[in-house]
């Protein structure tokens, strides 16, 4: 009985759930029916609506700027009038009016023979140059005080010693050497150097170059060596004599730097040694 009961129970769940199932349908076939008669608007969408793109602004081109190089003003070249040079036979007032602007000095020009001044210096410094003396063009007058030496006697005989005293009569000449500026002295050498020229010519060199001459003169007195003892002398006659026969053979010129004495040559060395450095740089 109860398998029975049970058969039927589930029989009747079944048809129960056919309804259902049969209800559920005809709903969804009604919701359906109904929903097709309804318009179905379709809705566009929204335009886009582009952004406006702003070009981007073109780099500013700078130019670079152009710098005018600097120019330099022309220098001014100061025009220097050739000196206007007297005839060589005239040139002696022209040295004479000049020759003071060059010392400090002025008292010592009484020193200087006013004659022929010139022709004195060139002649004088050519024969210098070779050795030789020529008292004669000197460009200077002669001292006034005579050469002095000290007699020893040495029984019948005697000997005779340099006296150092004698040198001061130089002492004057020398210091109106001292008084010239060098490089003032030769700047007026090379204006006067038409003139000088002209009377080297005269002499018998008119394609040499005085100059070297000149050159020829200083050196050897920078090239005097200067004795470290007193020296000896000799009496033979009226005239005295170097006691060495070296210093005998020697020329007349290395004779007179001798008795000029060491501190005299010291100091005229010094002079022509700047002198001749000028004179250097001037040709060069």
């Amino acid at each position: 009985m109860e398998d029975q009961t049970q058969t039927g129970k589930q029989t009747s769940w079944g048809i129960i759930a056919v309804i259902i199932a049969i209800v559920l349908a005809a709903l969804v076939w009604l919701y359906v029916s109904s929903t097709e008669k309804e318009v179905i608007v379709a809705v566009a969408p929204p335009p886009i609506v582009k952004a406006e793109v702003k070009p981007e602004p073109e780099p500013e081109i700078i130019e670079p700027e152009i710098i005018a190089p600097a120019v330099e003003p022309e220098p001014i070249v100061e025009v220097v009038p050739e000196p206007v040079l007297p005839n060589l036979d005239e040139s002696d007032a022209w040295i004479q009016e000049k020759l003071p602007t060059f010392t400090w000095r002025k008292e010592l020009l009484k020193l200087v023979i006013n004659k022929d001044m010139i022709r004195r210096f060139v002649v004088f410094t050519d024969n210098f140059a070779q050795g030789n003396l020529a008292y004669e063009h000197s460009p200077l007058i002669k001292p006034n005080t005579k050469f002095l030496a000290n007699e020893i006697k040495n029984g019948a005989t005697s000997d005779w010693k340099w006296d150092e005293s004698a040198t001061r009569r130089f002492t004057l000449y020398v210091d109106l050497l001292r008084s010239f500026d060098s490089e003032t002295l030769v700047q007026w050498y090379f204006e006067m150097k038409p003139l000088i020229d002209q009377a080297y010519a005269e002499l018998g060199y008119p394609d040499d170059n005085f100059t070297d001459v000149l050159h020829d003169a200083i050196t050897k007195v920078l090239d005097m060596e200067i004795p470290k003892e007193t020296l000896d002398l000799v009496r033979p006659s009226v005239m005295f004599r170097y006691k060495d026969a070296e210093i005998e053979a020697l020329d007349d010129a290395d004779k007179l730097l001798l008795r000029l004495g060491k501190e005299n040559l010291l100091v005229i060395k010094s002079v022509l040694l700047e002198i001749n450095e000028r004179l250097a740089r001037q040709r060069s």
